[in-house]
């Protein structure tokens, strides 16, 4: 498996209200977790991400990849392209509430290099982490690491994923949260 990633400029970022197959994304590290009523698996991909959180008969499925990668459109709740910053919410059945602010973020390479050291080193203490192979063009790979924080009603989620190449980092911050 290659584990190389794609150009920055053919992200998107995507919300589903249904679980993707798995052999969709080429995965390359992964962490579940259980807590209250719900479930979630988070995985790094190729390109960014896949979240699939559970609680009940209710699933959303949050991607980050590749625009080139081909989804399903049935039951995607949104679609955008990874340019400057968003944020999007969706109230669901049930009094469950998702929201999320992605953005991709070019920098200055000495700035691109701090932050990577940061990364990598925070990646070794804790958090799910993932050095990908160096394109070719940088010496160093990219870094994918994952964040997550988890309460009884509520599981939210930092990723961060750095693309060498462009001198760019994707970063998005995604809350889970069941009403009471």
């Amino acid at each position: 498996m290659l584990s190389v990633r794609p150009k920055v400029a053919e992200l998107v970022f995507q919300l589903y209200q249904k679980p993707l197959h798995p052999e969709l994304f080429d995965v390359f590290a992964q962490r579940r977790v259980e807590r209250g009523s719900y479930s979630a698996t988070v995985q790094i991909t190729s390109a960014g991400h896949v979240i699939t959180w559970q609680c009940g008969s209710l699933t959303l499925c949050e991607v980050a990849a590749s625009a080139h990668q081909v989804l399903p459109q049935r039951k995607r709740l949104f679609s955008h392209r990874l340019k400057g910053q968003r944020s999007e919410q969706r109230e669901l059945r049930r009094g469950i509430h998702y929201q999320s602010s992605f953005q991709l973020e070019p920098v200055d390479p000495e700035v691109f290099w701090t932050f990577q050291e940061e990364l990598r080193q925070d990646g070794q203490h804790e958090g799910l982490l993932y050095h990908f192979r160096s394109s070719g063009r940088m010496s160093l790979g990219a870094i994918s690491y994952i964040h997550v924080e988890t309460r009884n009603r509520l599981f939210l989620v930092q990723a961060f994923h750095t693309f060498p190449d462009d001198y760019a980092i994707v970063k998005s911050q995604s809350l889970f949260e069941i009403g009471q």
